[in-house]
């Protein structure tokens, strides 16, 4: 766990719209370039994680006053923002131990047009960012709203007046949620103009005001909270003398529709890392939020305002189940809020999570999403089985081996309904299959795999009398895939299929995995009417797994690959 040792500050945020990363070489600076110096003051503080944020580049029309002096184009140019997540991967490789770190990107609103298509072409530069915020810097007129107070004069008068003024940024921001909301995680700075501009009343008002700007920015919260986007607590404005962007009243009205909220100082030099943390906290509290999220790999982390050790470990067991449960859903859908059930020690939850509902005293967290559900745990009940008839193998803990076990079952037609695999981390591993078919057929089926396995099985025997194994030991269960009993101890990478219960069908996914070479450590078997289910927990072997499940056929209903980061595991 990173900053073992060193106490984490009392007030600390996982910032999503952090501290801004530089750009080499660019002639205008925009953030930090010594990306090693202020990650070793993050440690040295006792920052358990580091976020770094770069904007997209622009179009050349859309700069600012000093960009144009100095015949500055393709500001935070191509080659900079590309090498980027790069740079944020060393820093991972000299750092992964001691602190978490994040980054994602600030995607520059330019428009529907060109922009827009501008814009997908730079979020595939950075496929991998653990967050998209969509912020809104320039009018469509080309002129700045955070420029300067000369450039937010001159766009006042252009437009007849403040309230004109806002009311055009406004639209636009609804124009680029509209637009680009499967591209994005969350809207950044809603209020941004306040930095030069008079926040009209109506904005202050928002509750009771039937002015314009109050409808519209009624409806623009609406459409933020329909998408499921998060909205921008952005700390900055403390700064610049402009208070935090948004505004109280905005921030109240975003809680009233259950709009979550991501937080972050949105700084550009290393002195301000940290700065006003408790501030932030606050405030988001006062508007009645109780907590907020961060993001990892676009999934959303869901974080107490408040740190206490244990809902700190709670929220990371439910962040983990949130990103097993999206993974299994395209993109679009991973956007949409989960529900949720709590019990046990669990049901402390209840009270933050409108419409959740109660397991009683079963210790779990069940998330669900339509039909498909994850239901996780920090512990696992004592194995209730005891004795089972079955096989019990005792083999080499290498690629290959369990599938020869399969192999043999499915050539006598045999079904494996439930299974049980340790790794004993001394290199074997045992195994355990409860199956339906004829038994002097499981018992030809084992004598097969005795005497054409070699040396790779060191027992393998067929009883009525067996021991059930104990799961293996983790940090975090998975205790239920659907609703089906799944126990299985959860690990950084593991494969979930959902295919049809004949016998045979879960050999073609272990050969496939024997061909490339990668081992199974753990797999636990279930089922439901026509379906089976298995999880199985793999050596880390992204790639290879990933063409895999691809070419598996119809008979399996869904594969996912489970490459899981959220620091529950």
């Amino acid at each position: 766990m990173p900053n073992k040792g060193i106490d984490k500050p009392e007030y600390f945020i996982w910032e999503t719209h952090g501290i801004h990363a530089g750009t080499g070489n660019d002639h205008v600076k925009h953030g930090v370039d010594e990306l090693d110096k202020i990650t070793e003051l993050a440690i040295a503080n006792g920052h358990p994680n580091i976020s770094f944020i770069i904007h997209t580049p622009r179009l050349t029309r859309f700069r600012y006053a000093a960009e144009k002096r100095l015949d500055v184009k393709f500001i935070r140019g191509d080659n900079a923002y590309f090498n980027y997540p790069k740079k944020i991967e060393s820093l991972k490789e000299k750092y992964g131990n001691k602190i978490s770190i994040k980054y994602g990107i600030e995607m520059e609103w330019l428009g529907p047009d060109l922009g827009m298509q501008w814009n997908r072409s730079k979020i595939f530069q950075a496929q991998n960012a653990d967050y998209v915020i969509g912020s809104l810097h320039f009018s469509k007129e080309g002129i700045p709203y955070d420029g300067s107070q000369k450039e937010t004069n001159e766009l006042i008068e252009r437009r007849g007046g403040v309230e004109n003024y806002w009311l055009l940024y406004i639209e636009e921001l609804i124009e680029m949620v509209d637009t680009s909301w499967e591209m994005i995680q969350v809207v950044g700075h809603i209020d941004l103009p306040k930095l030069y501009a008079p926040i009209p009343k109506a904005l202050l008002e928002l509750e009771t005001s039937n002015h314009i700007l109050a409808r519209r920015m009624r409806f623009l919260l609406e459409m933020i909270s329909e998408y499921n986007l998060t909205l921008d607590v952005n700390l900055a404005g403390i700064n610049k003398g402009c208070g935090i962007y948004p505004d109280i009243s905005i921030l109240k009205r975003a809680k009233q529709l259950d709009i979550p909220i991501s937080l972050g100082t949105d700084t550009h030099a290393i002195q301000n890392l940290g700065n006003h943390f408790e501030t932030g906290i606050k405030f988001a509290y006062q508007a009645g939020y109780k907590h907020y999220f961060s993001f990892s790999k676009t999934i959303p982390e869901k974080r107490p305002l408040r740190n206490s050790g244990f809902k700190e470990e709670k929220y990371k067991l439910m962040n983990l189940g949130i990103e097993m449960l999206n993974l299994r859903f395209e993109d679009r859908k991973q956007r949409r809020i989960p529900k949720f059930s709590f019990g046990g020690e669990f049901r402390t939850f209840l009270e933050h999570h409108k419409n959740a509902t109660s397991l009683g005293d079963f210790e779990a967290i069940r998330i669900r999403k339509g039909n498909r559900s994850v239901t996780i745990s920090n512990s696992v009940s004592e194995n209730a089985l005891g004795k089972s008839s079955g096989l019990f193998s005792h083999h080499k803990d290498e690629p290959g081996v369990l599938s020869m076990i399969f192999n043999a079952l499915a050539s006598e037609e045999i079904n494996v309904e439930t299974a049980y695999l340790n790794s004993n981390n001394d290199g074997t591993a045992t195994a355990f299959l409860t199956l339906s078919g004829d038994g002097n057929a499981i018992k030809e089926a084992a004598d097969f795999v005795k005497g054409t396995g070699g040396d790779s099985f060191i027992e393998i025997r067929v009883g009525d009398n067996l021991d059930i194994p104990e799961l293996q030991k983790g940090k975090n269960y998975l205790l239920e895939i659907d609703g089906v009993n799944l126990p299985i101890a959860i690990s950084k990478e593991m494969i979930l299929s959902i295919h049809n219960n004949s016998s045979g069908v879960l050999l073609i996914l272990l050969s496939a995995l024997a061909s490339q070479n990668i081992n199974i450590k753990d797999l636990k078997l279930g089922q439901r009417g026509n379906k089976g289910y298995a999880i199985l927990g793999i050596e880390q072997c992204s790639k290879a797994v990933s063409e895999i499940l691809k070419k598996l056929g119809p008979q399996f209903f869904e594969t996912t690959h489970l490459q899981l980061g959220s620091e529950g595991i």
